[in-house]
């Protein structure tokens, strides 16, 4: 009987691991075939492993939009082209938030991403529960998934949950968590882009992004 396997990929923490292995290899990589990466990875979990579900967590940067209005669209061409490829994407967003700078003496507005990482440990904790899959694996690098992974491993105990760790992003608390780590490697994303162009099922194409 084959091995249900489930990636949840936290596409914050996926984007900047992309920036860095895009530095080391001098290779563009934001243009990812995402199903295509996680199904690269099923050789970890054995033979008999199949990929179930790719899900995929982020939140459009509309707060940056004013000064880069090419942000919003390059990323809703790729979660297009995610679709289109069968990953369930489920987005959250940015919220502004007044910080006091200790710098220049005075309040200043960030923009933090909210949603993004409970909605990832929500889902996480229903596929176990509902034996949705077998294996679980979270690609993040971030602890703030870490009571959402606890709390799978504590309802759903014959489930297995493991961390793919985006490139550099390998995190010491989530190892002790998983039943199993895997590090990505900066060559691995150069080896599974999409195409230049994508033919979506309604004739429609959609083409990478110039800078990407």
């Amino acid at each position: 009987m084959s091995l249900r396997v489930t990636f949840l990929v936290d596409g914050f923490n996926l984007y900047h691991s992309l920036r860095d292995a895009e530095k080391k290899t001098g290779v563009r990589c934001k243009w990812l075939d995402l199903r295509a990466f996680c199904q690269a990875h099923l050789q970890f979990f054995g033979r008999d492993a199949r990929l179930e579900e790719v899900y995929y967590f982020s939140a459009y940067a509309t707060h940056l939009a004013a000064r880069n209005p090419h942000v919003v669209t390059r990323h809703q061409i790729l979660v297009r082209a995610f679709e289109h490829t069968r990953v369930k994407v489920e987005m959250g967003h940015f919220k502004p938030k007044d910080v006091h700078c200790y710098l220049c003496k005075r309040e200043i507005v960030r923009h933090e991403e909210k949603e993004t990482d409970v909605a990832l440990a929500v889902r996480l904790v229903e596929l176990v529960v509902t034996d949705r899959c077998d294996v679980a694996v979270v690609l993040t690098g971030d602890t703030d998934i870490a009571p959402g992974i606890r709390t799978a491993l504590r309802l759903a105990p014959t489930k297995r949950v493991c961390v793919l760790a985006p490139y550099r992003r390998a995190n010491a608390e989530l190892k002790q968590l998983a039943h199993q780590v895997i590090k990505v490697r900066a060559e691995t994303y150069a080896q599974h882009l999409f195409p230049g162009e994508l033919t979506l099922a309604d004739g429609r194409k959609l083409t990478k992004p110039a800078t990407w």
